[in-house]
């Protein structure tokens, strides 16, 4: 079985990637890309229970149990929110309750230096989706 990478790991992983890409446009492109990235989301996750709420876009993110990890799938009408919650998904997905909580999102995406680079409503919207995951992990 393949050892599965911490979640410090994975954000050193984005640290470095976000660091050789330079100015905050390309930092949002890259995040783009990320979505164009993500499996289609089943439509019966695309319900107004998975939909989350404070997103300027419409954002649906759904949650199963697999033993003692959370899985985490999502999918959204707009790129840069699809990006979004792409990359949290590359942190977060498969994660145990624990660790999702453990994990400091706020200080994480400072050091991607995605906050800054979205407007108030979209650097809304990711504040609102990492919530999301967290009351996942809350609740599991």
């Amino acid at each position: 079985m393949t050892e599965v990478p911490s979640i410090d790991d994975v954000l050193a992983e984005l640290v470095e990637e976000f660091d050789l890409l330079g100015d905050w446009e390309g930092r949002i492109e890259y995040v783009i890309e990320l979505g164009k990235g993500l499996s289609p989301l089943p439509d019966e996750d695309r319900t107004e229970a998975h939909k989350v709420p404070g997103c300027a876009a419409q954002v649906w993110l759904s949650v199963r149990r697999e033993a003692d990890r959370l899985t985490f799938a999502a999918d959204s009408d707009s790129a840069l929110s699809k990006g979004n919650i792409a990359l949290l998904l590359r942190l977060y997905s498969g994660r145990t309750p624990a660790e999702i909580l453990a994990f400091d999102a706020r200080a994480a995406l400072d050091r991607l230096g995605l906050p800054s680079a979205l407007t108030r409503q979209r650097a809304n919207g990711l504040n609102a989706m990492v919530g999301r995951i967290r009351d996942a992990a809350a609740a599991a």
